[in-house]
This record gives C-alpha cells, sequence and structure tokens, in this order.
C-alpha cells in the first residue's frame, strides 16, 4: 500500500513543502514578545514566505501563521518595524493563498487599514528605516492584484476613498520627507496599477473616490495668480516643464479604464451640471425672457443658477477641459450634456458651455490659453516666414494646446450646435464664441489639424464677427485676430483675401480702425498696424504673398485721418510711432545680432541704426496709395505749427514760474490760457488736457522744458530725440506732483512737434535711396525730399550741398543727356528755392549747371525747375533771362532739338521775368499759336482712346500744354488793367473755345481723343488758375462761368477729377471767389462712388472750417447755385427732370444744412422769386421753378430731420450779376402767389428725401453713353444721367386745386441720334461780348441794399386774414409725416461719417488736423504741373443709372409773367413800414402776400398720396449718424 499511497500523492509533493517556521507570534496580555525578539521572528517568517512558491506550498501549513499575523498583537503593534514586517508576511499569504485569503472578512478588513492606514502611506517617506518592507508590500498588492479583496469587504468605501486619497497625495509630494528627496518611478507606477486594478475590478466606486480622481487634473492650473492675470515674465523659470505625476496618475487610470471611467465621470458631472442648472437646460432654442432681462421680475422667468452655483460649474467646466486633453473618451458621455447646455435658456450657462466647447475643440485646458504670440513691430532682424521656429524657451506644457482626436469628426452634431452660437441672439455669446474660434484657428484645432471646409467655416465666421452689430462682438473678434501670429494671418487669414478686397477679413478687420465706438477702434487700429510692423521684414524683401495681402494696411490706416474724429487722431499718433514707425525701432541691442541675422537693410553690413529706421519710413510711404499719402504728409505738415505753439508754451510757462509772477501776472496767465487752450481744443478731452498742461506749468520742471526743446529742434538728431523723450516720460512718471494722465495728455502733442519722421539723421539716407533706388525706393525718397524741400526747409537744408554737387556732376549737354533721377532733385530745390533765406549755392560752376539743365534738360520739367532755381539764386537774374530767351526761340523749330525743352524753358521765364521775356512776346506768340496750338500733325484713328496718362503723352500733346501755359502765364504776369483786359481777349477765347469745343481748335476736327481731354483739362485749370486775381476773374461773365462749370461733368473721368481737385485746392488757398463753390455741387450725379463720396466729406469739411469761423458763404452761394441749375444744357420743366435737378439741391442740402442754417437757406431759396434773371434773354421762370422746388425739399428735409426751422431774422442779399430786381409790384405779387412746380412733384420728391439716407452701393461701371458723338461733341456732359419719363401720377382729389397755367409751346432741342444735344442748343453762347464788359460780384450787403429797396411795395394781410391764412396753412400740415429711414444696417456697423479738414495752414486758433488737398502748387510764381488723374476703365462716364431715355429732351423758353423791362440800378421802390402780421412757423419773415402764396403751395404739395417711387438709383452718402 505504501508505494501505492506515495504514488498518489507524487504530483502533490510540492505542496508537502509546507511552513518551517513555527515559532510563536502571539502573545497572552502581560507577557508581550520583545520588541527585538518579535522582529527578529517576523523577519525570519517574511524570508521563508518570499521563498515559497504558490503551486509548491501546503497552504494549510499556513493557518496558524496566518492567524496570528492577523491578530491585533501584530497589527496594532507600537513599532513601525514590527508593523512593516507583519504587512509583508500577510501580502505573501495573500500571495500564496490567492485566490482564497486564510483570513475571515474582519481579519481581512483589519489587514487592509493596516496596509492603507500604515504602510502604504509611509511610502511617502522614501528615507525611512523600513522603506524597502513598504515598498515590498506595494509590490506584492500590485502584482498579485491582491488589492482586489478589498472589494469584497463589507463597507469599504471608507479604505477606498483613503487609499485613493493618500496614493495621490503621495505622488503629488504633498508629503514627502524632510529631505526632500523624491519618489521613485517603480513607486509611482506600483501605486498607479493598484488603482487601475480596483477600478477596473470593483464594481463601483465611492463618489469620493471619483472626485479624488477628477481633481487630480485641476493640478494642471497655472500655479499663483488670479483668475485673468497675465503671468510674470520672471516667474517663467518657475513653470512646469512637464505634467505633475498625480495629473498622470489620474490620466492613466482613466485611458486605462474609459468605459467605468466614462460612466463614473459622467456621473459625477450629472451630479455637479444637472443639480446646479435644474431647469435652465431647456432646449427651445428661441429668444427668452432671462436673457433680455436678467434681473426681471417676473415670475415666469427661471432665476437660473446662484453665485456659489456658478463657482461649482466653473470649477467642473474647467476639468472637462483638462479631461479631454487628458482621456477624451471619458466624456462620451458628458459632452452631450455640454450640447444641452448651448440651449440654455440662462446666458451664463450657455456662455460657459460656449467657452468650454471652444477650449475643448482648441485643445486648451484648465491652465487656459497658451500666450500670445510675440508680435513686436519693434523686433530687429525682422520675422521672417521661412525662419525656423523653434518652440518658446519658457514653454509651459499646461498651457500647449493638445488634443488627442478630433472634436468635428468625434461630436459632429455637438460641433454643429457649437457652430450655430455665432446666430445667438445675446451679444455675450457671439462674443464668448468669437473668441472660442479665434483660438481653434490659432490651434488648429488643438494640434490635430483643421480640414480646409472647417477651417474656411472659421475664418468666414469670424470676419462676420468683425462687422457684428454689437461693439463687444466686434471687439471680441479684433482680440482673436490679434491673437494670431504672423505666419496664422498669412497661412489662414490671408487666403480668404487682402487687406484690400472687400469682405474680407483682413479688409473688415482694417474697417474696424474707424469703427463707432472708440475701444474697438483702439483695438483694431492697433492689430492692424501690429500685424503690419511684424511683416515689414518680409514686405522689405519682396514676398509678393505678404505685400499683396498686407501691404494696403497703411492705406487703411492713415485713411483714418479723413475722418476728422479727435480720439482717432490721437490713437493713429499712437500706431504710427508705435506700432508702423516704432521710436525704439530698431532696438540697441540688435547690434550684436545684425551680422547674424538677416538685415532688411543692410545686409551683412555694419549695423546703422539711421538707414534701418529711414527704410521702414520709406517703406510706410511706398505703401500708401495717393489719398493716404496726402494724409501722412499732413501729419508731418503739421510739426512746424505744432513746434512753434510747443515752444510758446515752454516760454509761457517759463514766465508762469510755477504760479510766482512779480509783475503782470494776469497777462502772462491769459497768454499760457490761450497757449493751453489751442492744444486743449486739439485732443479728445479738451478739459482734462487743460487741467493737466496746468498742472504742467505749476510744476515748473525747468529741466523737462528743455527735453521738449530737445525733441523739437531741428538741429537735433533722432538720438538725441528719442533720448530726450525717454528721460522726459521718465521724470513725468516720477514727478510728485504731476496728475496721473499727464503723460498721457503730453505724448499726443509730443508725436505732432518733435521730429520724428523729418530728421536730420534721416535726410542723408532719403538722399542716397533718391540716387541708387535700392529696394525700389528711389521713386517714394524723392517724393518725400521733396515733401521736406517743401515743408521743413531747415530739416532741409542739411543736403542742399550734396544735392547741388549730384546735380553739377549730372549736368546735360548737347550731346549727354542728364540721368531721370535730376528731375526730383530740381524739384525739391526749386520748393526749397521759394524760401527766403534758401542757401542755394551762387558759384559759377552750379549757375553754369543749372543753364545746362534749362537747355539740354529732359524731361522738359527738368528745365523749368532750373529756370525756377536759377531765377530765385542768381544776381544776374536779367541777363540769363535774355541768354535763354534768344537760345530758345532762335531758330525753334517743331521737332528740332531739345524743342520741348526750350517750350518749358520760354513757358516759365514768361511767368518768373514777364519784363524781359516781353522783348520776345513777338516770337513767343508764333511759336506757342502758329507752330503749335492751331496745328495737328498726330493723326486721329478710329478707336482712339480718351485718355493718356502722363507717361504715355505724345511730344504734340506736350507742346501743346506747355504752348498753353506760356499764353496763360503771360496774361497773369500782367498787373496793369488796361493791358490785362486787352490781352485777356484772345486768351479768354481760347481757353473758352478748348472748354465750350471739347479741347478741338483745328477747323478740320483732326485732332485726337486724347488730345482733347487733356486740353480741355488743362483750359478749364487754367482758366482757374487765371481767376485766383480778382481782376481777371471779373473779366469772366456769368455764361462763361457757367461753361467752365459743366467742366466737372464731363464724359472722361479723367479730367472731371482733375478738374475738381484743383478747384478744392484754390478754394482751400482761398484764392477763388465765392460763386466757385456753386461748381462742386454739379458732382451730385459722380458716377465714381469713390470720389463723389470724397467730395462730399469735402464739403462737410469746408462747412464745419466756415461755421467754426462764423462765415456763412456756403449758405450765400445756395442763390447762385439755382442760377447755374436754371441754365443747365439738361433744364426741362418737366416733373422727371426737375426730379433730378432737386437731386441736385438735395446734395446741397444733405452736405451743408444743419438745423442752425436751414432758415437761412430755406431764405436764400425764397429770396430768388423776389428778383428776376439778370441774364440777356434768359427765363426767369426757370429760376422761380428752382425756387419753388428747393423751398419745398428743404420743408421735406427739415420734417425727415425732426428739426425745427425757426425764421430767420436779418435781411439777405443776391449777387447782382445774376439778379436783378422786378419791375412792379403786381409783377412781384403774381411772382409770389403762384407755385411753379407740376402737381405730381410731391411724390417725386418725396421718394427723393425718403431714399437720401440710403447706404449707398458702388454704382456699375458706367456705360458708353448712347449718343452718336464722338469727342468732336463738345457738350457730352454725362455726369448727368439719362432717365426715364416718369409714369404720370394720379392726381389726388384732397390735393387743392392750383392755379391754371397758361399752356407754352415748348420748343424741342436738337439731338443727335444717340440723345446728346449739340453744342449750340445745350450752351448758347456767344464770347463776342464777355471780354469787354464786367460781371464783377458786389458784397452782400451792397446786395442787401439794393435787393430789398427795389423790390416793391408789399401789402400786408389785416388780422381777420391773417388768421384765415393761418387755418389752412394748419391744415395743410396734416399731411402724413414718414418716418425717416435708418441710418445704417444694425447688422453691418459701419465706420462714421467722415468730415475732413481742410487747411493747408495752420497757425495759433486753427484746426491743424489739416486734410491733405490736392497737391500743393510748386510755386506761386511757377507753372504748375498737369495733373493727372488716376487711371479709369476707359469708358465715358454715365451717372444716371435708369434706362437711356429714347425721345429727346425739351425745354421750356417759357416767357415771363410779365414784360421784361429792366429797372435801372438807381430805382428805388419805397417798402411800407409797417410790419408783416402773418408769419409762417419756420419760415423766414417774408411779404404777407408771398407768405399767403408759399402756404397755398405747401398745401398744395403735401397731398397724401404716394405716387409709384420712381426709378432713380440713390447716390447720396448722408450719413449724419455720430
Amino acid at each position: 500500500m505504501a508505494p501505492r499511497r506515495g504514488a498518489d500523492i507524487e504530483p502533490e509533493e510540492p505542496q508537502l513543502g509546507g511552513l518551517v517556521f513555527n515559532e510563536p507570534l502571539s502573545w497572552r496580555a502581560g507577557k508581550p514578545i520583545p520588541t527585538g525578539e518579535l522582529l527578529r521572528r517576523l523577519d525570519t517568517l517574511a524570508t521563508e514566505l518570499r521563498e515559497m512558491d504558490q503551486e509548491e506550498t501546503d497552504k494549510d501549513s499556513l493557518t496558524n501563521v496566518a492567524k496570528e499575523l492577523a491578530g491585533q498583537n501584530l497589527l496594532g503593534h507600537k513599532d513601525k518595524g514590527v508593523r512593516a514586517f507583519t504587512a509583508c508576511c500577510l501580502v505573501d499569504v495573500l500571495k500564496i493563498c490567492a485566490p482564497d485569503a486564510p483570513f475571515t472578512p474582519t481579519q481581512l478588513k483589519d489587514i487592509f487599514t493596516l496596509f492603507i492606514t500604515s504602510t502604504l502611506p509611509a511610502l511617502s517617506d522614501p528615507s525611512h528605516a523600513y522603506n524597502t518592507q513598504h515598498k515590498y508590500v506595494l509590490v506584492s498588492l500590485a502584482e498579485v492584484k491582491s488589492i482586489v479583496l478589498l472589494c469584497d469587504i463589507p463597507n469599504s468605501d471608507p479604505l477606498i476613498i483613503h487609499l485613493f486619497t493618500n496614493f495621490f497625495d503621495t505622488i503629488s509630494g504633498s508629503s514627502k520627507s524632510s529631505t526632500g528627496e523624491e519618489i521613485s518611478r517603480d513607486v509611482q507606477y506600483n501605486m498607479t496599477q493598484i488603482l487601475v486594478t480596483l477600478v477596473d475590478e470593483a464594481q463601483s466606486l465611492p463618489a469620493e473616490a471619483v472626485d479624488v480622481i477628477v481633481a487630480q487634473f485641476l493640478r494642471a492650473s497655472t500655479p499663483g495668480g488670479k483668475k485673468g492675470e497675465a503671468p510674470d515674465e520672471k516667474q517663467s523659470t518657475l513653470l512646469l516643464k512637464e505634467l505633475p505625476e498625480a495629473y498622470n496618475m489620474a490620466k492613466t487610470i482613466c485611458n486605462a479604464c474609459p468605459e467605468k471611467m466614462a460612466r463614473y465621470i459622467s456621473q459625477y458631472f450629472n451630479d455637479v451640471i444637472m443639480d446646479v442648472s435644474g431647469d435652465a437646460t431647456k432646449t427651445n432654442g428661441h429668444r427668452r425672457k432671462s436673457d433680455v432681462a436678467p434681473d426681471s421680475d417676473d415670475e415666469d422667468v427661471p432665476s437660473g443658477p446662484t453665485e456659489s452655483d456658478m463657482i461649482e460649474l466653473r470649477k467642473a467646466h474647467k476639468l472637462l477641459r483638462e479631461l479631454w486633453r487628458a482621456s477624451a473618451p471619458v466624456l462620451q458621455n458628458v459632452i452631450p450634456q455640454l450640447e444641452a447646455e448651448l440651449s440654455a435658456e440662462n446666458i451664463q450657462l450657455r456662455l460657459l458651455a460656449t467657452e468650454t466647447l471652444g477650449d475643448i475643440i482648441s485643445g486648451i485646458g484648465a491652465a487656459g490659453p497658451p500666450p500670445p504670440p510675440i508680435m513686436d513691430p519693434a523686433a530687429y532682424p525682422p520675422a521672417k516666414l521661412d525662419d525656423s521656429s523653434p518652440p518658446p524657451a519658457n514653454e509651459n506644457i499646461l498651457t500647449t494646446p493638445s488634443s488627442p482626436q478630433s472634436f468635428a469628426q468625434t461630436h459632429p452634431g455637438v460641433y454643429q450646435s457649437f457652430m450655430g452660437r455665432k446666430n445667438d441672439k445675446s451679444a455675450v455669446i457671439r462674443a464668448g464664441w468669437t473668441t472660442a474660434i479665434g483660438r481653434i484657428l490659432v490651434t488648429s484645432g488643438g494640434g490635430i489639424g483643421l480640414s480646409s471646409h472647417e477651417e474656411s467655416a472659421l475664418v468666414k465666421g469670424l470676419g462676420e464677427k468683425l462687422s457684428d452689430a454689437d461693439e463687444k462682438v466686434r471687439l471680441a473678434a479684433v482680440k482673436a485676430v490679434g491673437e494670431f501670429s504672423f505666419r496664422d494671418v498669412i497661412a489662414k487669414l490671408a487666403p480668404n483675401g487682402s487687406v484690400s478686397k472687400s469682405g474680407s477679413v483682413l479688409c473688415t478687420l482694417a474697417d474696424r480702425a474707424r469703427d463707432r465706438k472708440h475701444a474697438v477702434r483702439i483695438e483694431g487700429m492697433t492689430t492692424l498696424g501690429r500685424i503690419w510692423g511684424v511683416a515689414a521684414g518680409e514686405i522689405a524683401a519682396g514676398n509678393e504673398a505678404v505685400n499683396d495681402a498686407l501691404g494696403g494696411i497703411p492705406t487703411k490706416i492713415f485713411d483714418a485721418f479723413y475722418a476728422n474724429d479727435k480720439d482717432l487722431n490721437v490713437l493713429l499718433d499712437h500706431v504710427m510711432f508705435e506700432q508702423l514707425i516704432p521710436l525704439g525701432y530698431p532696438p540697441a541691442k540688435a547690434k550684436g545680432k545684425a551680422v547674424n541675422g538677416d538685415s532688411q537693410v543692410n545686409g551683412d553690413g555694419p549695423f546703422d541704426a539711421d538707414k534701418i529706421r529711414t527704410e521702414r519710413i520709406l517703406l510706410v510711404v511706398k505703401c500708401l496709395d495717393a489719398k493716404s499719402r496726402k494724409a501722412f504728409f499732413a501729419l508731418q505738415g503739421r510739426q512746424p505749427t505744432f513746434s512753434k505753439v510747443l515752444e510758446q508754451f515752454l516760454k509761457r510757462c517759463e514766465e508762469f514760474n510755477g504760479g510766482v509772477m512779480e509783475e503782470d501776472s494776469q497777462g502772462i496767465k491769459n497768454k499760457l490760457d490761450t497757449c493751453v487752450k489751442w492744444f486743449a481744443d486739439l485732443l479728445p478731452d479738451p478739459l482734462r488736457s487743460i487741467h493737466d498742461l496746468h498742472k504742467y506749468a505749476k510744476l515748473h520742471d525747468r529741466r523737462s522744458y528743455q527735453l521738449l526743446r530737445f525733441m523739437i529742434a531741428p538741429a537735433s538728431d533722432f538720438n538725441t530725440v528719442y533720448k530726450a523723450f525717454k528721460e522726459f516720460q521718465k521724470r513725468i512718471q516720477s514727478a510728485a506732483g504731476a496728475p496721473a494722465g499727464l503723460l498721457d495728455t503730453f505724448i499726443p502733442i509730443i508725436y505732432r512737434s518733435a521730429h520724428l519722421v523729418y530728421n536730420r539723421s534721416h535726410q542723408p539716407v532719403i538722399l542716397q535711396y533718391a540716387r541708387t533706388d535700392d529696394k525700389e525706393l528711389g521713386a517714394t525718397a524723392h517724393m518725400v525730399m521733396q515733401e521736406i524741400s517743401d515743408k521743413h526747409p531747415l530739416i532741409f537744408e542739411a543736403s542742399v550741398n550734396e544735392l547741388c554737387k549730384s546735380l553739377q556732376e549730372q549736368a546735360p549737354s548737347e550731346k549727354k543727356p542728364n540721368l531721370p533721377g535730376s528731375v526730383d532733385t530740381l524739384k525739391a530745390l526749386a520748393s526749397f528755392a521759394k524760401s527766403p533765406q534758401n542757401k542755394i549755392p551762387k558759384d559759377r560752376k552750379f549757375v553754369s549747371t543749372l543753364l545746362g539743365f534749362a537747355k539740354y534738360g529732359t524731361p522738359p520739367k527738368a528745365a523749368k525747375y532750373a529756370v525756377s532755381i536759377l531765377m530765385s539764386s542768381t544776381d544776374r537774374k536779367e541777363m540769363h533771362t535774355k541768354d535763354l530767351l534768344d537760345y530758345a526761340t532762335r531758330d525753334w523749330e517743331y521737332g528740332g532739338d531739345h524743342y520741348l525743352t526750350k517750350l518749358a524753358t520760354i513757358c516759365q521765364l514768361t511767368l518768373l521775368d514777364p519784363k524781359t521775356s516781353e522783348d520776345s512776346s513777338d516770337e513767343i506768340l508764333d511759336i506757342t499759336t502758329q507752330q503749335i496750338l492751331l496745328r495737328t500733325r498726330t493723326p486721329k484713328f478710329g478707336e482712339d482712346e480718351a485718355w493718356q496718362s502722363d507717361e504715355q503723352l505724345d511730344e504734340e500733346l506736350q507742346a501743346k500744354c506747355w504752348a498753353l501755359k506760356t499764353l496763360v502765364n503771360r496774361l497773369r504776369t500782367t498787373t496793369d488793367p488796361e493791358t490785362a483786359k486787352k490781352l485777356a481777349i484772345p486768351v479768354y477765347k481760347l481757353l473758352n473755345a478748348l472748354i465750350v469745343k471739347n479741347g478741338e481748335l483745328s477747323k478740320q476736327a483732326d485732332t485726337p481723343s486724347h488730345h482733347k481731354s487733356r486740353l480741355r483739362l488743362l483750359a478749364a485749370q487754367q482758366m482757374l488758375k487765371v481767376c485766383t486775381n480778382k481782376m481777371f476773374d471779373e473779366f469772366v461773365s456769368p455764361v462763361e462761368f457757367n461753361r467752365l462749370s459743366f467742366v466737372a461733368q464731363d464724359a472722361t473721368p479723367e479730367v472731371r477729377r482733375g478738374f475738381i481737385e484743383k478747384l478744392q485746392k484754390y478754394i482751400v488757398k482761398g484764392k477763388l471767389s465765392n460763386r466757385f463753390l456753386t461748381i462742386i455741387f454739379l458732382t451730385a450725379f459722380e458716377p465714381m462712388n469713390d470720389f463723389r463720396t470724397s467730395i462730399m466729406t469735402w464739403i462737410r469739411s469746408r462747412v464745419k472750417v466756415c461755421h467754426d469761423a462764423k462765415n456763412k458763404v456756403f449758405e450765400s452761394v445756395f442763390p447762385r447755385l439755382i442760377h447755374l441749375l436754371a441754365h443747365h444744357p439738361d433744364y426741362s420743366p418737366s416733373p422727371g427732370e426737375l426730379q433730378d435737378h432737386g437731386r441736385y439741391l438735395l446734395y446741397y442740402v444733405t452736405t451743408v444744412a444743419s438745423e442752425d442754417n436751414l432758415a437761412l437757406i430755406y431764405k436764400y431759396a425764397e429770396r430768388v422769386k423776389q428778383a428776376r434773371d439778370a441774364l440777356s434773354g434768359s427765363d426767369s421762370e426757370n429760376i422761380y421753378v428752382l425756387s419753388d422746388l428747393a423751398q419745398a425739399l428743404i420743408k421735406k428735409w427739415e420734417e425727415k430731420r425732426g428739426w425745427s426751422m425757426q425764421t430767420w431774422p436779418t435781411k439777405v442779399g443776391m449777387p447782382v450779376g445774376l439778379f436783378s430786381g422786378l419791375p412792379s409790384h403786381e409783377v412781384a405779387q403774381e411772382i409770389a402767389e403762384k407755385n411753379y412746380l407740376p402737381e405730381e412733384m410731391d411724390n417725386l420728391l418725396d421718394d427723393l428725401v425718403r431714399n437720401a439716407d440710403k447706404k449707398i452701393r458702388p454704382p456699375k461701371a458706367p456705360k458708353q453713353p448712347k449718343r452718336s458723338r464722338d469727342d468732336q461733341d463738345p457738350d457730352a456732359h454725362p455726369a448727368k444721367k439719362v432717365k426715364s419719363e416718369p409714369k404720370p401720377k394720379p392726381t389726388k382729389k384732397d390735393r387743392p386745386a392750383k392755379e391754371p397755367k397758361t399752356p407754352k409751346a415748348l420748343k424741342k432741342k436738337q439731338r443727335s441720334s444717340g440723345g446728346a444735344p449739340s453744342s449750340a442748343e445745350r450752351r448758347t453762347s456767344r464770347r463776342g461780348t464777355s471780354a469787354r464788359k464786367s460781371y464783377a460780384d458786389r458784397d452782400d450787403s451792397e446786395d442787401d441794399e439794393e435787393m430789398w429797396d427795389g423790390v416793391a411795395e408789399w401789402e400786408y394781410l389785416s388780422k381777420e386774414e391773417a388768421e384765415r391764412e393761418r387755418k389752412l396753412a394748419a391744415s395743410a400740415k396734416k399731411a402724413q409725416v414718414r418716418d425717416s429711414e435708418d441710418e445704417g444696417d444694425a447688422s453691418s456697423p459701419e465706420p462714421e461719417a467722415e468730415a475732413e479738414e481742410a487747411e493747408a495752414e495752420v497757425e495759433p486758433g486753427l484746426d491743424p488736423e489739416a486734410t491733405p488737398e490736392p497737391e500743393e502748387e510748386e510755386d506761386e510764381e511757377e507753372e504748375e504741373e498737369v495733373v493727372t488723374p488716376p487711371r479709369s476703365n476707359g469708358r465715358h462716364a454715365k451717372p444716371r443709372s435708369s434706362a437711356a431715355k429714347s425721345s429727346p429732351k425739351k425745354s421750356s423758353p417759357r416767357k415771363a409773367p410779365t414784360p421784361k423791362a429792366k429797372v435801372a440800378p438807381s430805382r428805388v421802390l419805397k417798402t411800407k413800414g409797417k410790419s408783416p402780421l402773418v408769419k409762417a412757423k419756420g419760415k423766414p419773415p417774408i411779404s404777407a402776400a408771398k407768405e399767403v402764396a408759399a402756404k397755398k403751395g405747401a398745401a398744395a404739395a403735401k397731398g397724401k398720396g404716394k405716387g409709384k417711387q420712381s426709378k432713380v438709383k440713390d447716390i447720396f452718402d448722408m450719413d449724419e449718424s455720430e
């Protein structure tokens, strides 16, 4: 039996090896085993158990030991070693006996209590004496997974919670040893494995344990600092370079058990979110009362979560952000809850959900978004797109965006719901959404990348929010773009369109630089300027992609100058000197980098700060278009005036002596107040500015006075100016008594006064670029040099000798031409030579150089400028003039050597030395007229273009231009009235012929079209120039003036623009009489929308200047405008034509009228009916029709604006040359009582006024007018549109009956087949006697005396009659009042209405925010250049938008109501001394009879019927908002 028994137990032979250890481990009470002995025994047992194998050990042999180990004597022993060895033995017993532990549940609970509360917590101290035993226990529990027994113990939740808490505390280092020794990696790993095993095996985890896991993700929050605080750069080394260990442990748990953790986390957020939000997540998706009125008392409106609830919610949503980064799958059940929050009624919840989803998509965690990219416009070397981009040295892993997967692909439904928040009704939500999508774009969806569709949708949404109706949304959108790096702007925003492409994100961002709200303007312009400042390096390097996308930014920025807003102008100063041309550029530290970096100017050469800075200045100017360049030059043009006033202010401060004055204290204070007020009037907050400047005067800081003088001194180089500026800032900031905002007040003044752009340090570099054309900056350098010579001669003076030396080197000869750049140099010197103290060299060599240019210079302008310099610098003026004239006129032949140069020399000498030139007058006249003007040498082609630029002009046209200027110069220099009258006749005849005959002088009509258009423009400009002399202005008759006016409606856009710009320039300089103001209002039908808008801006600017000066000139020209329109070739009494004339009048009213001056304008309109047309053969009824039309329009405009027009109290005069007195009282009575407007005009005018404020859309490209005429037709006026006949309006029953009109025969005007009238019918006038008759305008006071004394006797109503008429007028007032159209689309905010200043020179007391006008004449004594308008589409302009009318127009040469007996000027008809008893409300005092007639007319015009709106395209931009 033994062998068989042995065979039976042989497979169990390993189990026979039972436990050898048999020493007692327990004891009776009072007889404990000594600790040392106990430790020895436990060590022995632990060693034996460690060597035992589970498969080879008899588990029953462990029963006694297990019982003793589980006893309280060992588990609760006070000695740490005993407990440590006991724990080691216990884990081995559990390992050997697995899966069935030889312990009761109570014993297991005690055992795990030892593990969790004593053994494992001791691992936090790696220096512990029994750390080895502790680690052994940890490893055993992790590897054997004995920890799962904890789940079988009843009421084990406290132990589980304690285990999780202790492990995370240990890993986080919150309970490290005193030595600071870190926890080893193996301990971290095993702890993690234990927790993963527990989560995976447990049926459920306690909620507190889940809280502990989730809370670890909050460790990713940025340490220190408050919410919204920027991290301290000095503490950047303290930022985490890797994720916290506790964070990684929680992350591992979530990723190891995603399904279970998803359930736990879902429940966690259910407890937090759903309990807090309550009923706030109702998904009706429409307007909610709580959004409209969060603080409403309505009981039906949910109150929403409390502040404490919101704190918990924010914490929970912050966890969501980090959980997505750490373990996205665990949020699969939570994301739908966020989607529900997106539709919550409560705004706070919707905003929180929107922000959270945005950050989740962006991969932004609890630490918040990454720091904004470094965008430093002053950095040098500048940023390059091809540079490698290493991560920042202080990059924080917590703020580095990271998304484990694409949110849009994982949760497409939630993503679409998030995208739908862009149209949320709440601006707060839209703003939050805008910020979120900006982050998504910047982070590329958390680094995962965005599909092209997703990126384009986000960019499009960002662009839409830049134009949102609410300023908070627009501001958020601008800030979102400000978070983009240079690379992001080019890679993500530029593909949507450049800054010049309408509707693109960059263009919309540029529009925000002129936003209505100042906060948006600041952010928009600063962001725009910063982007360009960083991109300047690539633009300078010639990167076409960057230049195309961002090159137009300076233009957009400087266009804001035309808004004439003080806040905007100060902002423009800041952006110019802090973003575009930073004062600190290039920084001094760049000296060490310039050799290694790619210098944008110096290459590998030495560091030259002045050269680098100058190139940035030239680059800014190069990027500007013509309009914005004028603004830039105007900003620099303020400097001399500001510096003079600042110098006066400093003198007054010194006299003020901090308030301690010995004598004339009041006078000193008054002088100081004058300077202070001058500055304050130009700053946004005048009261604060006055307070700050007075405080500065009381400081009496003499050192700061000297620093300011350093900044404004022309002799200071840039380094001196910059250092003085920095020191001034420090002194003001540290000054004890300085108010807080003093520096903010002073910085704009310094920016405008100091030599920051035009500086002595920059001048040599500008000259160098002008010579070499390096980096294609030569043309720009010449332009800037010209401005400096003209406006800043003291700065220019430093380069005069060098310029003269360069001219000597380039001097031409008969065989050797000069360099092309010489012309610009000569132009700059010619401008500088105007200064009386110019330092032009007078040595023989330089004079010889000038003579060489005058004889052989090319192009001919070189000769012109050379002659100007010669005449201003030489002492032998007469001798040189005679020599040059002899040379130029001797054997002059068309096509000969230098024949154009000779013409230019003759032209300029005729202007500058007329006395000497008179000796050669016969030769000059023969050359200019017989050999040039009256001959045509260039053949005419069938498809000849209407216009050619200056560069394309052929030599014959150049010769004709010089010849025409020569003749005009000869007239301009005449001072004797008799001689002037004699010379004016042929010159006026020539100019008028060119104007009337459309530039044609040849009898064969063979002049090319581009010759005719250029000569027509030049003739009109020369006529304006001649009229700047009062004597010559008087020679221009009203008929000739009318013909000149219609050039503003020429068929060629370049002619219109060139004429109007020249007119504007002369008006601004005050060189033309007031009657020329009427011409500007003929641009009402200008088809070029941008040009028309700029004209309207200019008009409003001039009106503001005149209003500030208390000058009523614009109001006083209204009768002149009516008279001019009455003689317009397109005038007709038909309703459709009158509606078009009403657009002229409304154009005037919308740009000139205000509530203050409307009564005066109305007064002038009434006065027209108290006179008759003074022009021979004119029909006075035309002016009466237009007078009634003007009065009706003014009343309707008053009603539309809601103004109250008061009676104008004083008399007004009329231009005597245009109007004369009425022959008798009866005639005056008849005219006053008659309403000359057709009945259907009321509805047409209603439509006209109602549509006046509608937003202008750019008109389509003007089509070729349907006319058979070619350019030979002298009377083409496309700026008056071809209209269709208006449909007849039914007569309303309630319309008061009007006096029947006597039908008059209508004489048809002859028109060609295309519909254009011939010159004879459209402008019936001759020049036979025009030059022999004086039409001098008289002063308004003289006009008053004649017109008021010479009207007639008036009869006035009795009280009964007056009362009856008052009731009649009141009944007429019951007509329906139409609400004015909204002044802008609420969903598309537009920049504020422009109102530009237009003063070229500024002195104290005037506004120096001068709007740049068309380029200033080079010399009052010089001939000016031919203006070259910008390119056009080559088509004839067609300003009207309605369909062309097939039937020809008809004019009505109506007879006057009474015989036109002319009243002698001396005749005076006395009026009765009694004043009128009846005065119409809102009307000026007029005669009672006239007033009755006016009231009847008003009643007739106020019918309630509204006819069908006439198809007239609105072209007015009359946004008076803001």
